[in-house]
């Protein structure tokens, strides 16, 4: 049977977050917006990296791979390494379902960049928010392990 060691970078990331001087490779501009008519959702995002502002949008097969296109298209001219990343598994669980549709929502992503993998969570009570910032979280450590030799 193949085993694989799936890095935590959720925890990797709120330790490097929390240390001072800790500076991340890219920032998120206000916020995404995601139009969703069921059938093509089109995701904008404006990022700001190394002094530069980008402002991007893409279409997707759903609302959570229109928020990874749009990211990855947006942050792949200043860091070519997100050419080689993959989303090779997401997973929304329900934290408590007593409390319907209001409910926090745990997204799992795992990422490869086809020698190592990744999984980052993220939580909200709006999965496509929970997506996004686990999105986020996923390219940033990617960025951080290039950078980091």
């Amino acid at each position: 049977m193949l085993n694989y060691e799936i890095e935590d970078a959720t925890k990797k990331l709120t330790i490097a977050r929390a240390l001072t001087g800790y500076i991340p490779p890219f920032r998120v501009i206000g916020n995404y917006r995601l139009i969703d008519n069921g059938i093509e959702p089109e995701a904008t995002v404006q990022i700001e990296a190394a002094q530069t502002m980008i402002h991007e949008a893409s279409t997707g097969n759903g609302p959570v791979d229109a928020l990874a296109k749009v990211l990855k298209k947006a942050l792949t001219p200043l860091f070519p390494e997100l050419t080689e990343i993959k989303l090779v598994d997401y997973g929304a669980n329900i934290l408590d379902s007593r409390r319907g549709t209001s409910t926090e929502v745990d997204v799992s992503i795992i990422f490869t960049n086809g020698k190592r993998v990744w999984k980052v969570n993220a939580f909200s009570e709006n999965i496509n928010a929970a997506s996004f910032q686990g999105l986020i979280d996923g390219f940033e450590y990617a960025i951080l392990m290039k950078n980091s030799g």
